[in-house]
């Protein structure tokens, strides 16, 4: 009866402690999910205006659920699709997936496998920097990146749903500033990270090798090339600081 009895305390406490970590990651994610609806609408319109049905954008957003390799697609789309170029450029967007899984994997301590397994499909930008942010104050719990992740998929699934059928009347979705949401989330997320000068000579490298090889190498090359840059520049800095003085 002691050990039930004590096995039923535990299950009551965990409750709400679970119940609290939901709603903390809900409120963590608010802020990008109103900024992630004007993203989602812009690549459901630019979708259907590539040729796509409203039926086949939503299905790329629920089975994909990557938006910048789903956004490149886009730039690449013909009549037929080439299958072999847009899987090789959403394979060079997303390689920077498995730095952000080898980064949170680390911070999942209280994850049990199949809750690890689970998480990693529905892994983002923005759910990533969420995860990170919260293991810089708190431990990271299953609640609360399931509560964060999920928002975000159903709010970029419902938002690119909009989009999808609301193309044909919108028209060019630069013209009233839709595209710059993509960028201002990054810009957001990245000055979350701002670590001072250090950061400043990551993001320079990055830029300028991203930019010079968009320039002059055709393709989606210039998202590795900004990553290994920055990559680079990121561990040369960390050994320097670490050199005996």
């Amino acid at each position: 009866m002691h050990l039930l009895k004590k096995e039923n305390d535990i299950v009551s406490k965990a409750k709400p402690e679970r119940h609290q970590e939901l709603i903390a990651g809900l409120k963590a994610a608010s802020p990008l999910l109103v900024a992630m609806v004007p993203i989602g609408v812009v690549f459901g319109a630019i979708a259907v205006s590539k040729g796509l049905s409203p039926l086949e954008a939503c299905l790329m957003s629920l089975l994909v659920f990557a938006g910048g390799s789903q956004f490149v697609a886009m730039d690449l789309w013909t009549r037929p699709a080439s299958w072999g170029a847009l899987g090789f450029a959403a394979l060079l967007v997303n390689l920077r997936h498995i730095l952000m899984s080898a980064s949170i994997g680390v911070k999942m301590e209280g994850f049990k496998p199949w809750q690890r397994w689970l998480a990693m499909p529905v892994l983002t930008d923005e759910s990533w920097a969420l995860a990170e942010f919260r293991s810089m104050t708190s431990t990271l719990r299953p609640a609360f990146f399931a509560a964060a992740a999920l928002s975000i998929y159903v709010v970029w699934n419902l938002s690119t749903l909009a989009g999808a059928l609301l193309g044909s009347v919108m028209g060019d979705t630069t013209v009233i500033g839709l595209d710059f949401a993509f960028p201002a989330v990054f810009i957001v997320l990245l000055m979350g990270f701002w670590n001072g000068r250090q950061t400043g000579f990551v993001l320079l490298a990055s830029a300028t090798a991203a930019f010079v090889t968009y320039r002059y190498v055709p393709g989606a090359w210039y998202i590795a090339a900004g990553a290994l840059a920055g990559l680079a520049v990121a561990a040369f800095a960390k050994d320097e600081a670490e050199m005996p003085q």
